[in-house]
């Protein structure tokens, strides 16, 4: 069983930083998944944010994350990062992220980020 455990959201300031957390455990080689995150905010749909490949050294971004969010990831500790700056308020919405290798797929929980003054 897989598991993908999200961490790092909370409520920042405008202009603030936050880094999520995206840690996987259980039957799934860890390096061999594209991750993904993806946002909701109220009453909107999902949508994508960015996108890390396997090995770490290809990344996609939404144009308006691009220049202020940087997905990363550690193979070793199983974990995928999305670090977020310059935060705005219309960044505000709860973030996934997601692991998946073709047609497998796996969702964490999701964490709620919160930027207002």
């Amino acid at each position: 069983q897989v598991q993908l455990v999200e961490s790092g959201g909370g409520l920042v300031q405008p202009g603030g930083s936050l880094r999520l957390s995206c840690a996987a455990s259980g039957s799934l080689t860890f390096s061999q998944y594209t991750m993904r995150w993806y946002r909701q905010a109220p009453g909107k749909e999902r949508e994508f944010v960015a996108r890390i490949n396997g090995a770490g050294d290809i990344t996609t971004y939404s144009g308006s994350v691009k220049g202020r969010f940087t997905a990363s990831r550690d193979n070793s500790k199983n974990t995928g990062y999305l670090q977020m700056n310059t935060l705005q308020p219309e960044d505000t919405a709860v973030y996934y992220c997601n692991a998946y290798l073709a047609r497998i797929e796996y969702w964490g929980q999701g964490t709620q980020v919160s930027v207002s003054s």
